[in-house]
């Protein structure tokens, strides 16, 4: 059981880095382990073979997280991101996902998308927390074990600044 002082402990700390395909073995370990539909590893092969931004969270030299968006014509979306269950809850997540939005902004990007369970709680209170805010909804985008499940759509602008530079 562990002790008062050990529960007070802060998560050790993490660094963010590029994707490489060295990691994809332990990535489809983490995804796998996640969804009851994964990603298969030759999706995130080809993720970072088409050039996706593809970044892996590092906990003591081992990946413990990942996200993966695409970018293009002012918007990012973010395809992937997870962490390891055994991760989840000491704020990863939120570290991952500001690191692509702060990627996307640098980038030029104007506004992010994404796509997220309505049943995923955890990612919702996040997201929305972040200030995403629902701008759609698709019927029967995920797969589900007793059908079809939606995605509500979400959306961050990142930069107000939509002048036309013609």
């Amino acid at each position: 059981m562990a002790t008062a002082p050990e529960l007070l402990k802060s998560p050790p700390p993490a660094s963010i880095r590029p994707m490489c395909g060295g990691d994809v073995a332990e990535v489809f370990a983490i995804e796998r382990a996640a969804y009851t539909f994964p990603w298969t590893a030759g999706i995130f092969r080809d993720c970072l073979r088409v050039g996706y931004v593809c970044r892996v969270l590092m906990l003591d030299e081992r990946v413990a997280g990942y996200g993966v968006m695409s970018l293009g014509a002012g918007e990012m979306h973010v395809l992937n991101l997870c962490i390891a269950e055994e991760h989840r809850g000491r704020g990863y997540g939120r570290r991952m996902l500001e690191h692509l939005l702060a990627h996307g902004a640098a980038a030029g990007m104007l506004d992010a998308f994404l796509e997220v369970r309505p049943s995923n709680c955890a990612a919702l209170a996040l997201y929305h927390s972040l200030g995403f805010q629902q701008i759609g909804m698709r019927r029967g985008y995920y797969q589900a074990v007793n059908g079809r499940e939606d995605a509500c759509v979400l959306k961050l602008t990142l930069r107000a600044d939509r002048a036309d530079h013609t």
